[in-house]
């Protein structure tokens, strides 16, 4: 399609998808006044909001119940201790927290609360108080369809079947989006001054990941326009059941199943975790710690939980076995001592009165829903085994941005798991509660700023030679493809399984280097393909839109996999070592303190408790001319550095006068 029959919308700020973070911007820039705007889907029902879970799925915000004593400033400690997070993104993310939960509440989304109105909580991973709370299984799929009903409400337009495959910009400033309409076909040009990118993880270029199928994330057209990757390094990975896609963590594990490795026939069953525990007791404890304490922790490898996810591992990716849970029978196919336990495991299924004979009907008295959901997905756990692999999960990593969720292009705002906001940990459920709050505080933003307008004309030249430039390569895709013997879809799982043996738990840097190699020089023979398609100036045969759409997945997905691992090769060569959810490899005899699983690997910890460059903060950015990668470093924005103790009515004024705005 020439660039002239193009449809054009002149929208002020367009959010780019529909999970709870976009569903949220699009609710709170309404309120705010902005009516010049548009919500932009793929499908309003994709997406990991909508399709994920776990079997108590957390939200994270400051305690709301009882006499514990919390602050903002306590929450945003907790957050900021997290290593490699920005004081100011842990300041907002704790001080807008209860805005955000209360709104969702008053939306309808079933959080509890006692007698008296008291929001209760329980403690989650890394955090010290009771500030998680959950809806169930099912939180963010209640936000998003509470958030969905408020924009309905408010008739707010959305855009349904527009995949964003360009993002059109020009000297750090934001112009435009060109979609592919996959419905009706051809290209949509949205030219815009704002975009609020709730696009979510890329969780598109694992193979092994629980994200649901629906989730492909689209960062790599971010990178394309000059946004920075922050923090890509980290990542979450842990033990999830492979179809369906699903977290098996908390009581999942603590009912303590039976693991087991069978051949890829499903024969040859093995206990393989016993060949590593010396004493029964001991795996048990092991497997109900890793209920809560997931995900993958290489500080709890060595005598601790983390230690099962790396023998899972070895069996699946080493040994080339297939792993399972079972839940008719006790581990050893043996009763359960349940006083022989911990303390704390024995205490704990003692008081919930979960203590059957099988981990199955443990899971029943423990949590029936969790239950529910593989039998409502097809998968009875009281008549057969649950297949598991150690996926991704989460990404902490992601755009760089500022305090108001600003990336580096004007007008370009990046929320929910797209933004890089997070470090090294996070508490559970803080996801959530960063979605909310980065959306909340980009909407109000751009609300103070309505009157800015980046107008198309005074760079329409450069912006029009980047819808060119994408739409020949969408030209060339199709005449190189059309007769290839490996489909897109082939070429994309096995690009795929490639980053998830060398790009994920397990990070060799010589395997990441050939991979990033083989990438660097595929994504350059596509855009000489276009400029060939350009230069020629031939009718050539415009691809059918399913084809494009695939296509387009696919170039993003290999651009965000060599950011990813250009940012992981360059955090090996500035010196370190294995932190948080992934393993550098090492020489035995390489560092002092090596950890060593026989048959997987030797490695250590980046410094005494895997926190040595907790303090600095890597950013990456992808020279798309030239198709190479540029890693900075700088230091961590301090949270104490940031602590504001001016009077009520200088900050007052300040507001009144809208002052409060400056970028940081």
């Amino acid at each position: 399609m020439e660039r002239e029959q193009m449809r054009i919308l002149e929208i002020h700020t367009a959010v780019i998808g529909s999970g709870a973070a976009g569903l949220n911007a699009a609710d709170c820039l309404w309120k705010r006044g902005v009516r010049d705007m548009a919500l932009v889907t793929e499908r309003m029902n994709a997406g990991t909001s909508r399709n994920t879970g776990s079997d108590k799925q957390t939200y994270y915000k400051l305690s709301l119940a009882g006499g514990e004593n919390d602050s903002v400033l306590k929450m945003a400690r907790v957050l900021y201790d997290g290593g490699c997070v920005d004081g100011d993104h842990a300041l907002c993310e704790a001080a807008l927290s209860c805005q955000g939960f209360f709104k969702l509440a008053d939306l309808g989304v079933p959080f509890p609360h006692n007698t008296y109105g008291e929001y209760v909580g329980y403690k989650t991973d890394h955090d010290p108080n009771e500030r998680g709370t959950s809806a169930g299984p099912y939180t963010s799929k209640f936000m998003t369809e509470a958030l969905e009903r408020s924009v309905r409400e408010k008739q707010i337009p959305v855009y349904e079947h527009f995949q964003a495959v360009r993002i059109l910009t020009h000297q750090k400033k934001l112009y435009g989006i060109l979609c592919l309409d996959t419905k009706e076909g051809g290209y949509v040009m949205i030219r815009c001054t704002n975009a609020v990118y709730a696009t979510g993880g890329p969780a598109g270029i694992y193979a092994d990941c629980v994200y649901p199928a629906s989730q492909l994330g689209a960062s790599g057209i971010a990178f394309e326009a000059g946004a920075a990757g922050k923090n890509l390094t980290e990542w979450q990975y842990g033990l999830a059941s492979v179809n369906p896609r699903w977290n098996v963590s908390g009581s999942y594990m603590q009912v303590l199943p039976r693991f087991v490795s069978t051949d890829q026939n499903g024969g040859d069953e093995r206990e393989f975790l016993m060949e590593y525990y010396k004493n029964r007791e001991d795996m048990m404890n092991m497997i109900f710690l890793k209920g809560y304490q997931w995900p993958f922790d290489v500080r709890k490898t060595e005598g601790g939980s983390s230690m099962i996810d790396l023998l899972v591992y070895r069996e699946t990716c080493v040994r080339g076995r297939r792993v399972w849970l079972d839940y008719r029978n006790n581990p050893g196919k043996m009763e359960v001592d349940f006083s022989a336990l911990s303390r704390e495991a024995g205490e704990y299924l003692e008081k919930a009165g979960a203590c059957g004979r099988t981990p199955y009907e443990r899971l029943c008295s423990l949590n029936a829903p969790a239950v529910s959901f593989y039998r409502d997905h097809h998968v009875d756990l009281e008549q057969e085994m649950l297949e598991v692999a150690v996926c991704a999960q989460h990404n902490n990593g992601g755009l760089s941005v500022d305090a108001w969720w600003q990336t580096e292009v004007e007008g370009f705002f990046a929320v929910g798991e797209a933004a890089g906001t997070h470090g090294i940990y996070r508490p559970g459920g803080s996801a959530l509660n960063s979605g909310q709050v980065g959306s909340a505080r980009a909407a109000e933003f751009i609300a103070a700023h309505k009157e800015r307008k980046h107008s198309w004309e005074e760079a329409a030249k450069s912006l029009e030679k980047q819808v060119d430039e994408c739409v020949a390569m969408g030209v060339w895709a199709g005449a190189e493809y059309k007769d290839s013997s490996a489909s897109i879809m082939e070429m994309r799982k096995r690009a795929s399984k490639d980053m998830s043996r060398y790009g994920a738990l397990m990070r060799r840097p010589k395997d990441m280097k050939k991979m990033s190699d083989e990438i660097e020089r595929e994504l350059k023979g596509m855009k000489a393909g276009a400029e060939q398609v350009q230069k020629e100036q031939a009718e050539e045969e415009q691809p059918d839109t399913a084809f494009l759409s695939r296509f387009f997945r696919y170039y993003d997905m290999r651009v965000c996999q060599k950011v990813y691992l250009d940012a992981m090769l360059d955090y090996r060569e500035q010196g370190g070592r294995s932190r948080g959810s992934a393993i550098c490899p090492e020489d035995l005899g390489e560092s002092e303190n090596q950890i060593s699983v026989p048959e997987l690997v030797t490695f250590s910890l980046d410094g005494p408790d895997g926190r040595a460059h907790q303090d600095v903060i890597q950013e990456i950015r992808w020279d798309c001319q030239n198709g190479t990668c540029i890693p900075t470093w700088r230091q961590v924005r301090k949270l104490e550095e940031l602590e504001d103790n001016a009077a009520f009515e200088v900050v007052w004024k300040a507001y009144r006068e809208n002052d409060y705005f400056e970028r940081k």
